[in-house]
């Protein structure tokens, strides 16, 4: 079904970015549609409206416990993420169903910004994204590893499987990435 499987990881591509790229199955408006409708984006990163345009404002509202069943709870730096947590920021750039990108925290003292790119290859779809303006490793640890851990979810979720559950992914691979990406 893929040819990348949930054990490829990130990878650092400039002091404040990491890069994660899945194969998923297609077509590429299905996977369009888990990036920019709410009630699907909800089933594995955040429900919230967005205004599909330059300049459209972006609401991501994380409910982390809906995401999967039987799950851990959130390890204690990430306590807060036990109740619904919102975010907002901007689009930046929109070409559907081929690119979309946005602030990330944009009201918060460590605004980045992510962008999806989907390139069609048969049935599949290549997702690549690319989160900019990180902080710091710390910063880029939590997200490759949150991201990481969300796209195992959007590819379980897509290929019609219960996913595995999203804390329990998140600690193990947090551990990962804290031994994979380089000290500053």
């Amino acid at each position: 079904m893929n040819s990348l499987t949930p054990l490829d990881y990130g990878t650092v591509v400039a002091t404040d970015t990491v890069r994660i790229e899945r194969m998923l199955p297609g077509p590429i408006d299905r996977v369009w549609a888990y990036l920019t409708q709410a009630d699907l984006r909800a089933r594995w990163l955040a429900g919230g409206e967005m205004d599909l345009r330059p300049g459209g404002a972006v609401e991501l509202r994380f409910r982390h416990s809906q995401l999967s069943r039987d799950d851990d709870a959130p390890p204690d730096k990430y306590a807060y993420c036990a109740q619904e947590v919102s975010e907002h920021g901007r689009i930046t750039a929109i070409d559907p169903p081929h690119r979309l990108a946005y602030t990330w925290n944009e009201a918060g003292d460590e605004s980045s910004e992510v962008e999806f790119e989907l390139h069609e290859h048969g049935d599949q779809v290549r997702l690549v994204v690319t989160h900019r303006r990180l902080a710091d490793r710390n910063a880029m640890v939590s997200v490759a590893s949150g991201w990481h851990a969300h796209l195992d979810v959007l590819l379980a979720r897509l290929s019609d499987q219960e996913p595995g559950g999203f804390w329990r992914n998140h600690t193990r691979l947090e551990a990962e990435y804290e031994r994979r990406i380089p000290a500053d």
